[in-house]
């Protein structure tokens, strides 16, 4: 089978297109023919080996995981012994699993879902990585509640919104210009145009702040919280040459400073979660939640997708079709 292959750090360029076995699935796991996949910031971090401290766990001189991609939407082709009798060949599923550029990925049954029966291929693969991240960071949010969301038009932030407003939420999104009215059409009560003023320099105070780019310092963020509010952190960004540390400054001082204030500091730490697939599905299915795809690449040019997602700082998902 054709997938993109890595075999050390550095630019979109290390990436290429190979023949590589195809997968065959063990005792409870299934092979699913990739119909679409989505770029995620965490492609670009692995590929980059970004920030330099990552390499102590995906790898000192090149990621262990050597084939990219975490999203997939397809069809079930077959199934390994044990695998129950709610999957079956032919089903249509979706799912986060470590190597989804490819024409074919091999993943655990237990971490698979049925694909919204009102969504494309296209539109369900910026679900699983994305989502389940909205999903986990706002899983304490209340109805009624002010949420603010730093990084609203990127992946992760357009579903945030959404599901945010689903739980009855008041948003803000913080954006740039050209993106002001794509977060205001999903749902954002407010929406602050990072380029003409400074959501930490404003008079409002929020029960949450979803940090998604972490480009502010712990105590501007803090500074926009009510004293019992929540900051959850969660990295992004695009590539800018180069980092020791990244997103863990913030991450560090949270766990170092979190016991010694009212307000809750939150690291976000996500896994592939079936249930989260199937409350996402669910909202998809009732029409909460509308994947909005910004461009669509094919396999052959997955590169030029991660490309596009590391310096240009894309608008909503971006997604490569096997």
């Amino acid at each position: 089978m054709k997938a993109i292959v890595q075999d050390r750090y550095g630019s979109a360029d290390v990436l290429e297109l190979r023949e590589v076995e195809q997968p065959v699935p063990a005792a409870g796991e299934v092979l699913v023919r990739v119909r679409a996949s989505s770029v995620n910031a965490a492609d670009w971090h692995i590929m980059r080996g970004d920030p330099y401290f990552a390499r102590l766990f995906l790898g000192l001189r090149g990621p262990k995981s050597r084939i990219r991609g975490m999203d997939f939407a397809g069809v079930i082709e077959s199934v390994g012994a044990g695998v129950n009798g709610l999957l079956r060949v032919g089903d249509e599923v979706f799912g986060q699993v470590e190597g989804s550029f490819a024409e074919y990925v091999r993943v655990p049954a237990r971490l698979v879902e049925r694909k919204p029966a009102n969504l494309s291929f296209e539109q369900t693969a910026t679900l699983p990585l994305a989502g389940n991240t909205a999903w986990t960071g706002l899983r304490e949010l209340q109805a009624g509640q002010r949420v603010l969301i730093n990084g609203a038009s990127g992946g992760v932030g357009l579903l945030a919104v959404q599901i945010a407003k689903a739980r009855r939420a008041v948003v803000t999104g913080v954006c740039s210009t050209r993106n002001v009215e794509q977060v205001r059409s999903a749902g954002a009560d407010q929406v602050i145009d990072y380029r003409f003023a400074d959501f930490t320099h404003g008079s409002e105070r929020y029960d949450m702040v979803f940090d998604l780019v972490g480009n502010r310092s712990m105590a501007s963020l803090r500074s926009v919280l009510t004293p019992d509010g929540t900051l959850v952190l969660s990295g992004g960004g695009t590539f800018t040459g180069g980092v020791l540390f990244g997103p863990y400054r913030l991450m560090v001082q949270a766990k170092l400073i979190g016991s010694f204030t009212r307000q809750r500091l939150v690291v976000l730490e996500t896994k592939p979660s079936k249930e989260n697939l199937a409350a996402l599905r669910d909202l998809a299915e009732s029409g909460q939640l509308v994947p909005v795809i910004e461009r669509t690449y094919p396999l052959t040019d997955a590169p030029d997708a991660i490309r596009h997602v590391e310096l240009e700082h894309a608008r909503a998902k971006v997604v490569v079709t096997a």
